[in-house]
C-alpha cells in the first residue's frame, strides 16, 4: 500500500536545503528548517491535544507565518487541514466545524471574535495560534517526522458551496495535493528553487494554498506573505525583496496594472499566473504592457486540487483562454443536457467542461449523492460550460449554473437569497452577477417589496451586512413589480441581467 504525506513538501526541503530562505512575512525570515522545526513542534502539541491520524483539524488564520506552520502541522501529525474562509460570518463558521466533524479549531487572533462564537455553538474547542499555540509547541515533544499516511487518505477538506446553498466539504488526498503541487512546479510551469513568489492570494483558498504555498514549496523556492493585498503595497514588497513570480485573481491584476504607473520601481516579474475567474483580455493587455511580463491564465475547482489547465510556455499561451490541461489530467467538453452518462464532444463544440485524472477529488464530505451527481463515468462534471478548440485550448463561456464570482470568490445567488427572503420587507428576490470593472462581478438583489414594506436598496444592504460573509451581500439592489417568469415559472435571470447590466 503506497503512503505519502502532504507534509512531506516542507519535510523534504529541511532536508535538501535546510538554509535556504523558505518564507518572508514583514522583518520575519524563516528557513526551511525552521518553519519544519516549527511544524514538528506544534504537530506534537496537537498530539497532545488528542488529535490522532484522520481526524480534522480547522485551521483559520490570514496569509501570516502562522498559517504555513500550522497547516503542515496538522499534516505532520496524521490530521487533515479543514481550511476556514475568512470572510464567513460566525454562523456560517459554525456550519463548517460540525459538517466537517472538526475536534479542534485552531485560530489566530485576528479572527479570534468570530472563530471563537462559532466553536462555542459548536461545542469545539479552539486554541488561539501565537502565544498559546506556541507555548503548548514548546512544551511538547516535537514529532520526529511526519505520521505517514496511505495516499488516498484525506488531507484536506475545502468548503465549497454547491447550487443547494449549503456549503459542502470536498475532500482532497494527500496524492491529489502532492501531485497537484508537483505537476504545477515541474510541468505547468517553469518553477525554480531560486525564485521568489509573493503570496497575496488567500492560504485558506484552494489557489493560494496549492500555487502560492505548495507548488513554490515543491520546488523549493522562497513565499513572501502580504497578509492583506493593497496593490502599491505589492508593488513595494515585490521591489524590495526581488519577486519574481506573482500568482493573483483578475481583480488583482486590475489595481496592479491601475497602480503601475504611481510607482517608482516596477518589480522584474518573471511568471504570472491568473485563476479563480475568467481574466479580461483588456485587463492581461494592460498588465503585460505595464510590467512587460506575460500572464499565464489557467482555471481549476476545489474538487480538482485545484489546476485542471493551465496556459503552459511549452505550448504557448493564448489570450482568452485557459490552456491546456495539466500533465496527467483530461479535461474535455461534454454534452451538458445529457446528466446520465458522459458524451464526449468534437473539438469547437459548446458543452460541459469534465474532467480526470489524479487532481480530481475523493468527493464530498458525508454526501454520497452530491458525489454521485458530480462524479459521472469517472469524470468530475464541473457544471461549466465551454469549449476546446483544435489546437487543445480551452477556453470558459458561461456558467451553467449562475454562480457569480466576486475578486475571485465564489458566491451562490441561492444561498444570499435564502438570506434575503428572511428580510421582512422583501416578498421575492433573484440574485445576480452584474459586470464590474474592479471585482469582474457584483451581487445584485433584484427584489419584490412585500405588500406595505418600505425598505430602500441600501437598508437591505446594511441589513444583509450582519447575514452573510464580506463577498456575499448584495452592494446593488434594484426593485421591480414582478419577476420575469420561464414557462417552468422558474425566474429568467438572464433577462434580469441584460436589464439592470447596460
Amino acid at each position: 500500500m503506497a503512503t505519502l504525506s502532504l507534509a512531506a513538501i516542507l519535510a523534504e526541503n529541511a532536508r535538501r536545503r535546510p538554509d535556504k530562505t523558505a518564507l518572508v512575512e514583514g522583518d520575519l525570515r524563516l528557513t526551511f528548517a525552521e518553519v519544519w522545526r516549527s511544524a514538528r513542534a506544534q504537530a506534537g502539541a496537537l498530539v497532545g491535544l488528542g488529535v490522532r491520524p484522520g481526524d480534522r483539524v480547522a485551521l483559520m488564520a490570514p496569509n501570516t507565518a502562522e498559517f504555513p506552520a500550522a497547516y503542515y502541522a496538522i499534516a505532520a501529525a496524521g490530521g487533515v487541514v479543514v481550511p476556514v474562509h475568512l470572510l464567513l460570518s460566525a454562523a456560517e463558521v459554525e456550519h463548517v466545524l460540525k459538517d466537517s466533524g472538526a475536534s479542534l479549531l485552531l485560530c489566530h487572533p485576528a479572527q479570534a471574535t468570530t472563530g471563537t462564537e462559532a466553536a462555542r455553538e459548536a461545542g469545539v474547542p479552539v486554541v488561539t495560534l501565537g502565544a498559546e499555540f506556541e507555548t503548548l509547541a514548546a512544551d511538547a515533544e516535537p514529532l520526529p517526522s511526519y505520521v505517514t499516511r496511505q495516499a488516498d487518505d484525506p488531507a484536506v477538506v475545502f468548503y465549497t458551496s454547491g447550487t443547494t446553498g449549503v456549503p459542502k466539504g470536498a475532500v482532497l488526498s494527500h496524492f491529489n495535493l502532492v501531485m497537484n503541487a508537483t505537476v504545477n512546479a515541474f510541468d505547468a510551469n517553469d518553477i525554480r528553487p531560486d525564485d521568489i513568489a509573493l503570496g497575496a492570494l488567500p492560504l485558506f483558498h484552494a489557489f493560494g494554498q496549492t500555487v502560492s504555498m505548495n507548488s513554490v514549496w515543491r520546488a523549493g523556492a522562497t513565499l513572501v506573505l502580504l497578509p492583506r493585498f493593497d496593490a502599491a503595497r505589492a508593488i513595494e514588497l515585490m521591489v524590495k525583496e526581488d519577486v519574481n513570480t506573482f500568482h493573483g485573481v483578475p481583480t488583482m491584476y486590475v489595481a496592479l496594472a491601475a497602480a503601475a504607473a504611481a510607482a517608482d520601481t516596477l518589480p522584474e516579474l518573471r511568471v504570472c499566473h491568473s485563476g479563480g475567474a475568467s481574466l479580461p483580455v483588456a485587463v492581461l493587455e494592460r498588465f503585460e504592457a505595464a510590467f512587460g511580463t506575460r500572464i499565464y491564465e489557467g482555471y481549476g475547482l476545489s474538487e480538482t486540487s485545484p489546476t485542471a489547465t493551465v496556459n503552459q510556455p511549452l505550448f504557448g499561451t493564448r489570450a482568452g483562454t485557459i490552456g491546456h490541461p495539466l500533465w496527467g489530467v483530461d479535461v474535455e467538453i461534454a454534452r451538458a443536457e445529457t446528466e446520465e452518462r458522459i458524451e464526449l464532444l468534437p473539438p469547437g463544440e459548446l458543452g460541459e467542461v469534465v474532467v480526470r485524472g489524479h487532481n480530481v477529488f475523493s468527493g464530498y464530505l458525508g454526501r454520497p449523492e452530491a458525489t454521485a451527481e458530480a462524479m459521472v463515468d469517472g469524470w468530475f462534471r464541473t457544471g461549466d460550460l465551454g469549449t476546446k478548440d483544435e489546437d487543445g485550448f480551452l477556453r470558459i463561456v458561461d456558467r451553467k449554473k449562475d454562480i457569480i464570482i466576486r475578486g475571485g470568490y465564489n458566491v451562490y445567488p441561492r444561498e444570499v437569497e435564502e438570506v434575503l427572503m428572511r428580510h421582512p420587507g422583501v416578498a421575492q428576490v433573484a440574485v445576480i452577477g452584474l459586470p464590474d470593472e474592479l471585482h469582474g462581478e457584483e451581487v445584485c438583489a433584484v427584489v419584490v417589496r412585500a405588500p406595505g414594506a418600505t425598505a430602500d436598496g441600501p437598508e437591505i444592504t446594511e441589513w444583509s451586512k450582519e447575514h452573510l460573509g464580506r463577498h456575499k451581500y448584495p452592494r446593488r439592489v434594484e426593485f421591480t413589480d414582478e419577476m420575469p417568469l420561464g414557462p417552468s415559472m422558474k425566474v429568467l435571470k438572464r433577462e434580469l441581467r441584460t436589464r439592470y447590466g447596460g
